[in-house]
């Protein structure tokens, strides 16, 4: 069935006879909008909308075979290079399925045996620099902890996020209070983790739970809000709160 799709892409990449606009497309130029179905998949599965799901999932396709497509045409790689190396990973990673071992060593373990056959040089290697800031703060931390660079409870861990705010109300310049606001965020995501919860989901969901109140008090609010004094729009958000 991907034969057709894999024929598309040929004919819209086609240098005499293609698309203009993708003819032109390498993997930077792509690249943010295959961030984008990645989300818009996440998006309708959080929906609950299967029909959605269906054509995101079509979208993010279609950017695989496009990446894959622009390899090719440099010469590196194909659409074909693609499947056999994931088949290949999946396979090697479920030993206790695929292979003759009784037992998984375990899903990290195997992780970390490939990223030392790679050549890597350190435990954080292997993080993508292009996710989401708190969610590679957490991978990043993730790793270190392995390796027993982390705080043994969670005492200590509260104590910083405490030392990070004072520094922050200490900082004297916009350079300074850049960086402390960053160590600041970057403390919070170590208390989430060590209280167990995923920092970019909950952050996620403190979001839309400030826009749904927000969006409440816009319906409740007789004025527009920017002629409203502070102390009414308070008084219509803590109304909406207790009516949740």
């Amino acid at each position: 069935m991907i034969d057709p799709l894999l024929k598309i892409m040929d004919q819209l990449r086609d240098p005499e006879m293609g698309c203009d606009w993708d003819k032109v497309q390498t993997f930077e130029t792509i690249a943010p909008y295959t961030i984008e179905e990645a989300y818009e998949v996440a998006d309708a599965i959080k929906r609950g909308d299967l029909d959605a799901l269906k054509d995101e999932l079509g979208d993010l396709l279609l950017q695989v075979v496009f990446h894959s497509k622009i390899a090719s045409d440099g010469g590196h790689f194909s659409f074909e290079n693609v499947v056999a190396g994931i088949c290949e990973k999946m396979e090697r990673r479920h030993p206790h399925i695929f292979g003759e071992d009784k037992n998984s060593p375990g899903w990290e373990a195997l992780k970390a045996d490939e990223r030392a056959n790679s050549g890597a040089t350190s435990a954080l290697d292997g993080v993508a620099v292009a996710l989401p800031a708190l969610l590679r703060a957490q991978k990043i931390q993730k790793r270190a902890a392995r390796v027993g660079f982390d705080w043994p409870d969670i005492g200590p861990v509260k104590a910083k996020l405490l030392e990070e705010l004072h520094e922050v109300e200490s900082a004297e310049t916009q350079e300074q209070i850049h960086e402390e606001i960053g160590d600041l965020l970057f403390s919070t995501v170590n208390l989430a983790r060590h209280y167990g919860v995923d920092s970019e989901q909950a952050l996620a969901d403190a979001t839309r739970k400030f826009t749904t109140r927000f969006q409440n008090v816009e319906k409740k609010a007789k004025d527009p809000l920017e002629t409203m004094p502070l102390d009414e729009m308070e008084t219509l958000w803590q109304s909406v709160k207790s009516e949740e």
